[in-house]
């Protein structure tokens, strides 16, 4: 899961260090590239920049795909992982939909898709690293 979310969030062209960064610190950090990159693309809409919209909604759709979505693991997440999946193909839909038709009430769909689990996934941070510093203590 690491080097998929990793690798992910350099290829978008993001600069901050990842390196040492903890799984759930990449995925939090994918989940804010994701809703940046979103609200960008809905930015150059209202601007009429086509360009850097589709670049914008690109990119979303790489954090989507190959940082979000694979960093899923079936068998350790069920169906938390597979309802999980089931809104990252979703959104992806609803992007190249938004995309080709410059919807930004489809932007704004996915932002509110999306924007619940980072706050959620944030919200486990002192649950993710507890089990961490309990490991490490003994």
């Amino acid at each position: 899961m690491r080097n998929y979310a990793t690798q992910a969030y350099k290829s978008v062209g993001v600069n901050t260090t990842v390196e040492g960064a903890s799984p759930h610190k990449l995925i939090l950090m994918l989940y804010d590239g994701l809703l940046r990159h979103l609200r960008l693309a809905k930015a150059h809409m209202q601007n009429g920049d086509l360009g850097s919209k589709a670049a914008a909604i690109s990119k979303a759709m790489t954090i989507l795909d190959q940082g979000l979505r694979a960093s899923l693991n079936d068998d350790k997440g069920g169906e938390l992982a597979m309802r999980l999946r089931a809104i990252y193909d979703y959104s992806e839909r609803q992007l190249l939909h938004a995309n080709a038709r410059n919807d930004i009430a489809t932007v704004d769909e996915v932002i509110a898709l999306i924007e619940p689990l980072r706050t959620a996934w944030n919200g486990i941070a002192g649950e993710v690293a507890q089990p961490a510093a309990q490991g490490a203590a003994r």
